[in-house]
């Protein structure tokens, strides 16, 4: 029997609510188990290594949890910087630094943002290393986020360059969130890399 879309539903919108509801039934030690992996694979890379100035997120909805790579990165001296809302409406991120214990409030979407000075704040085109929440992904690096665009915008520099240029934009995620195939979009910002808790793989610039 032929599969029939719901009116204006495209295909990612289905890949992206199908593994969303998988993400979802994931139990805390499923979450836990895998983070931690994700993290001891990334932390060996010299990528990891070299950087010094990285971008997390604070997960929600079943996201791999980045906790274990912050600590880490403290422990080795680096700087952790989370993803703010811009309050220019311009539906892009900003990053500022966050340390242990910093207080936190709830943005519109409900997830977590540290309190910030203008003093703690960070352009995107200074970070080493930026670790993206993702809803899927496919071997030619292409990301199938939440839908907000948000990472797209706030990264859309890496399309214009000719040659690498940091930041790494570098995906988390579980195995199975990899899909074949993935329809893509001119400006949708590809990975240089995904994480999971079976391996770390670099895709073809």
């Amino acid at each position: 029997m032929e599969c029939v879309l719901p009116p204006f539903m495209t295909d990612r919108d289905q890949q992206r609510r199908r593994l969303r509801t998988q993400r979802k039934h994931l139990t805390g030690d499923e979450i836990l188990a895998a983070s931690r992996s994700i993290a001891d694979h990334l932390i060996r890379t010299s990528i990891f290594s070299s950087s010094k100035r990285i971008a997390c997120y604070m997960p929600v909805g079943g996201e791999v949890d980045t906790l274990p790579v912050m600590e880490v990165a403290w422990g080795r001296g680096k700087q952790i910087y989370l993803p703010i809302l811009s309050p220019l409406g311009d539906n892009k991120l900003w990053f500022a630094e966050f340390e242990p214990c910093d207080p936190m409030v709830f943005n519109r979407f409900g997830i977590p943002e540290p309190t910030f000075s203008k003093r703690k704040l960070i352009h995107p085109v200074q970070l080493d290393l930026v670790l993206a929440p993702l809803v899927g992904f496919d071997s030619n690096g292409h990301r199938l986020g939440m839908g907000g665009g948000f990472y797209d915008r706030t990264f859309s520099f890496l399309n214009y360059r000719k040659s690498f240029l940091k930041p790494w934009f570098i995906g988390l995620a579980y195995h199975f969130q990899h899909l074949p195939t993935l329809e893509s979009h001119f400006w949708d910002v590809d990975l240089r890399g995904v994480v999971t808790e079976e391996r770390f793989q670099m895709f073809p610039r």
